[in-house]
């Protein structure tokens, strides 16, 4: 009996190990950000743009990919190697830069967290702010901090997951506007949510991570996980996009009928009525508490661990530094929103197609690292994965060309 459940254990072990990685990607990716944009995607404009979800998706498992080799191919952090390779100058630009950026959306992930609660408790939100950004600091003084996370990021995806694909899955779409929707298209004004979604969606950054993680679980487990690494990058990266598909399509199959904008997390809720009736705005809100609570985590260590790397200070989450780096992102977060309130729709989704600025020169530096042969050995890059990378390459400076179009607008 007792050799069956440590059985069980080990083999629950071995597929935390596996998906790990992965899991806190693709929980640090799904934000309330994605479940905005994702929901207006399918409120405003049906199945159309499920073809959006695909492409993006695909690029980011290019990526994520191409991150997990860099990790797995050298014990140097991604921003010791770009130091190294071109330059300290460049390795502060793009280490601050994600600072800045993890500060910006972190703003929107308290404030998630907080409408999640304050509609069923009725306190006001800046309590739930303030509450639980200490919770979030506090996380980082308990021992073992990167276990704890991992299981966290796990349940609060697989609680979020659930509930969105029930409802995709118990009350189906119509299966020909359902097919339609994966066919390549830009319905008018759809441009701005395009360029969104594939923002934070095919998440350069997240993806960048994704090394960072890779060698974190290597330490952790004496290098015994690197075969499984690759293998949990991609299933994260898949978990990522059933979940964007499911909150897309329960939108699109409830919202877009009755023409209903997304203009509040209570319009979002509705998507999940035809299967829980009045219960979806409940269960939504517990879906929309752990999207927002994991970025919170998430996005805060991924900002602040990196711009410990930039100074030095090394990645450790039990660097004191770091720690003080990434206590700094969920302050000056919680701060934003404490000033300004419920932060507006709109608001999330033109500040994620913001980040497409940045995303193209962090993507061409990580592909040149992935290309160096001298760096990566045996892990480079194949010529098909050069020809996809390229390819997203394109992809994410054409956006922001056309991004910076739609703004001078």
């Amino acid at each position: 009996m007792e050799s069956t459940a440590t059985s069980k254990r080990n083999i629950l072990k071995n597929i935390l190990a596996i998906l790990g990685p992965g899991i806190i990607t693709a929980a640090l990716v799904f934000g309330p950000s994605k479940m905005t944009i994702t929901s207006k995607m399918g409120a405003d404009y049906g199945f159309g743009l499920l073809w959006v979800v695909v492409v993006a998706i695909f690029f980011m498992m290019v990526f994520s990919k191409m991150s997990t080799r860099i990790g797995l191919a050298s014990d140097e952090t991604v921003l010791t190697l770009i130091r190294k390779k071109y330059g300290k100058v460049i390795s502060i630009i793009i280490g601050i830069g994600i600072f800045l950026v993890a500060i910006s959306f972190q703003s929107g992930n308290s404030t998630g967290v907080a409408l999640s609660l304050s509609e069923s408790t009725h306190i006001d939100t800046k309590v739930w702010i303030i509450t639980f950004n200490l919770i979030g600091i506090s996380l980082l003084f308990f021992r073992s901090f990167y276990k704890i996370f991992e299981k966290v990021m796990l349940f609060l995806i697989i609680m979020m997951l659930i509930a969105f694909l029930t409802t995709a899955i118990m009350s189906p779409p119509p299966l020909k506007a359902l097919a339609a929707g994966f066919l390549p298209k830009f319905p008018e004004g759809s441009l701005g949510l395009v360029i969104a979604f594939t923002a934070s969606c095919f998440s350069i950054v997240g993806a960048l991570y994704q090394a960072y993680l890779v060698q974190t679980g290597r330490k952790l487990s004496n290098g015994k996980n690197s075969k499984n690494a690759l293998l949990g990058s991609q299933t994260g990266t898949v978990l990522l996009g059933i979940m964007s598909a499911a909150v897309l399509i329960c939108a699109a199959n409830t919202l877009y009928p009755q023409h209903i904008k997304v203009n509040s997390a209570s319009e979002m809720g509705k998507a999940l009525e035809p299967l829980l009736g009045a219960g979806a705005k409940l269960i939504f809100f517990v879906g929309l508490f752990g999207a927002s609570f994991s970025s919170l985590i998430g996005n805060a260590v991924l900002g602040g661990s990196l711009l410990g790397d930039t100074f030095r200070y090394g990645n450790d989450l039990n660097h004191p530094v770091v720690k003080v780096f990434i206590s700094l992102v969920m302050i000056f977060g919680a701060i934003i929103a404490l000033c300004f309130g419920k932060t507006p729709l709109e608001l999330i989704v033109f500040a994620q197609s913001i980040t497409i600025f940045l995303v193209p020169f962090i993507a061409v530096v990580m592909f040149l690292i992935a290309n160096d042969k001298e760096i990566m050995k045996e892990h480079v890059n194949k010529p098909i994965t050069k020809v996809w990378g390229a390819l997203g390459l394109l992809l994410l400076i054409g956006l922001a060309v056309s991004n910076l179009l739609t703004l001078l607008k």
